[in-house]
């Protein structure tokens, strides 16, 4: 199964709330923290929801290794 490596860029100050919720379900509430997920629709969604705040990778081993 792959997995994706979403990190945090930009703020949620100024944000609507359930913008700032989504990053706090995705594992992210500092600037440059970084967290692996795998990667399944609802993760994709919620990562799609704040596109504008984070990155994101798609890492392609099972294990969450790349390559």
């Amino acid at each position: 199964m792959s997995k994706i490596k979403v990190t945090q860029v930009r703020s949620p100050i100024g944000r609507r709330s359930d913008q700032r919720e989504t990053l706090i379900g995705l594992g992210l509430n500092k600037l440059h923290r970084s967290r692996v997920l795998a990667d399944n629709p609802a993760t994709r969604g919620r990562v799609e929801k704040v596109k504008h705040l984070v990155v994101f990778e798609t890492l392609e081993g099972a294990d969450g290794t790349q390559g």
